[in-house]
């Protein structure tokens, strides 16, 4: 297995193996963004730290997610559910500063299972109780679960599990689900991508290698989106709880 290499444009320029690689893997995760709404920074970290190092990969990957908001958000813009947003945006921004202080005090690895506890317990919850039929919470709800996103998002680089499940609990059809998301998912990667800046972890070398795989992004999205308007409500809320239960054993092994 190849292992350890760069991220950066001159090393994919001169390497197309590995050009051609992340950029299968840039795909898959973005084709699943498109259909779902969520899971491009979880798929892509996990299998691009198999051949790259971790701390060009966060990067590039938030560099990646970022525009797949941008993109998925404009073209949904009219979908958004703006009073959810209200919520939890303020309570995601609240969440990301307590979390930095959290991975500055905290056995990080300790609260990692603690939230795949959480995330497999909710899915079980939702099957057992059948998706459609889940609660409907209250708006006040997306300030808790905002602030929880925001830490998840501190501690692991995207905070996610708290928002699907709160955006599910709100009965959003499949399209509003996925534009609202986008929302939030926006305001994570802007304030992240600040930090990396700030922290240098976010170099000129690896913003190129950004833009190479800029295609297998689109690529993604624009498949992805084709299945995403042709799915019914029920095969939707499944693919969410599907991919909700990969990243909770993840965070548990």
């Amino acid at each position: 297995m190849i292992t350890q290499a760069s991220l950066s444009y001159a090393t994919l320029i001169q390497n197309p193996l590995l050009w051609a690689i992340a950029g299968g893997i840039v795909l898959a995760a973005f084709y699943v963004r498109a259909v779902i709404g969520f899971g491009s920074g979880l798929i892509s970290v996990a299998l691009l730290t198999l051949i790259f190092p971790i701390k060009e990969v966060v990067p590039v990957v938030l560099l990646l997610d970022l525009l797949g908001s941008v993109l998925l958000g404009a073209y949904d813009f009219r979908e958004m559910r703006w009073p959810e947003l209200r919520w939890l945006i303020p309570g995601s921004v609240i969440g990301l500063a307590i979390g930095s202080f959290i991975l500055a005090d905290t056995n990080a690895q300790n609260l990692t299972r603690f939230l795949g506890v959480f995330i497999l317990a909710y899915v079980v919850y939702a099957l057992a109780m059948k998706p459609e039929r889940l609660p409907r919470v209250a708006l006040p709800w997306g300030m808790p679960l905002g602030i929880f996103g925001g830490v998840v998002g501190s501690l692991y680089g995207g905070g996610g599990p708290p928002i699907v499940a709160y955006l599910q609990m709100r009965h959003l059809d499949k399209r509003a689900f996925r534009a609202t998301f986008q929302g939030i998912a926006l305001t994570d990667n802007i304030l992240r991508a600040v930090m990396y800046i700030a922290l240098a972890l976010l170099t000129w070398q690896l913003t190129v290698g950004f833009l190479l795989l800029i295609p297998p992004v689109l690529l993604g999205l624009w498949a992805g989106n084709h299945l995403h308007m042709r799915i019914n409500q029920r095969a939707f809320l499944m693919g969410t709880l599907a991919v909700l239960a990969v990243v909770g054993l993840k965070y548990l092994l």
